[in-house]
């Protein structure tokens, strides 16, 4: 049973506590402050139990229940719901990790819920201890400071893809047909990172109108700034899957060209082949004529035509001259010698 983390702030400084979640909301509240609450792998119970005394629409929480979330905000009467995927890359696998974190904000409260319970909440929670102008703006000051740390996050995530894509660039035109497996592989990582990040231009955007609105001064400057940022990620993953997309087909472009040129080369070794066998073929014939005409009149038989025929010999040798010449004449023609 996943026990919910409570922590009061009052003027950005925290004051963790061990009392139930209603017990620590009325203690911000009457100081003035604001109640974080984190919750690791919890079951839709433990959700529940906890809308219950923060009152959260149910159409929010029955979102928030819902897993494999793209990033997204929503509005829920005075509350809003929103859906980050704080990501990590993995350099000796290549991959990228998008892990779903929900967030409940409201006029007093900061929920923050990692349903698979692999985003260390902890983590999000020392950053506002370590910045406490951040925890005392109060609830959208802190949701301010989660999208500040998500889409810092981002950037170093995506220096690392930039890495691993100028080396695919180098052994693009390599031997190594394999590298079309790390193109593919590394595309289906830019994809899920841009099904994190392509959400966040219309989010931000949407928040700083939000802001605005509850600011007497009529602006949100933090938030300005990171709508900025994520229209840069939301350029740059796009521009990187782009890249990917040429770099593979350039790379299948290369292969089928080698493959043409290994073709190519075997058709002129082949033909290389067949005129060697045309002269040797040619020669052959030339020479088994002479032989022919010899071994027929080397038979010796008693009883032959024009064996006693004083012009025999010189017409043998002749008719042998003349059939190889004549031989020779044709294959010449045909271009076999």
């Amino acid at each position: 049973m996943a026990q919910p983390q409570c922590v009061v702030y009052d003027g950005g400084i925290a004051h963790p506590t061990d009392a139930a979640p209603a017990d620590a909301l009325a203690e911000a509240r009457r100081r003035g402050g604001m109640l974080w609450v984190g919750l690791s792998a919890p079951s839709a119970d433990e959700v529940s139990a906890l809308a219950d005394v923060l009152q959260l629409e149910r159409l929010g929480v029955a979102t928030a229940l819902r897993t494999h979330q793209r990033s997204k905000l929503e509005r829920f009467g005075d509350h809003l719901f929103v859906v980050v995927q704080p990501s990590q890359y993995d350099e000796p696998t290549e991959t990228v990790q998008c892990r779903e974190v929900d967030l409940f904000v409201g006029p007093d409260f900061f929920v923050v819920i990692s349903g698979d319970g692999a985003v260390d909440i902890d983590r999000l929670r020392a950053l506002l201890d370590e910045h406490p102008d951040i925890a005392a703006r109060g609830p959208l000051g802190v949701l301010w400071g989660t999208f500040e740390y998500v889409t810092r996050g981002y950037r170093s995530v995506m220096d690392e893809i930039e890495h691993d894509i100028d080396e695919i660039e180098e052994e693009l035109f390599g031997e190594d047909e394999g590298v079309s497996r790390r193109i593919f592989a590394l595309q289906r990582e830019v994809i899920d990172l841009r099904h994190a990040t392509a959400p966040l231009p219309t989010i931000m955007d949407r928040l700083e109108h939000y802001v605005a609105s509850r600011n007497p001064s009529g602006e949100a400057p933090g938030y300005r700034e990171i709508a900025d940022r994520a229209r840069y990620i939301d350029a740059r993953v796009a521009a990187f899957r782009e890249t990917l997309d040429n770099a593979l087909t350039i790379h299948a472009t290369l292969v089928d060209q080698r493959r043409n040129d290994q073709m190519s080369e075997m058709t002129r070794r082949s033909i290389e082949q067949n005129d060697q066998v045309k002269k040797i073929s040619s020669w052959a014939a030339i020479g088994f004529a002479p032989t022919l005409v010899a071994g027929i009149y080397g038979m010796n038989f008693q009883h032959m035509p024009e064996l006693a025929w004083p012009w025999g010999y010189p017409f043998a040798l002749g008719l042998m001259v003349a059939v190889s010449a004549g031989l020779y004449l044709v294959f010449k023609k045909k271009d076999w010698i």
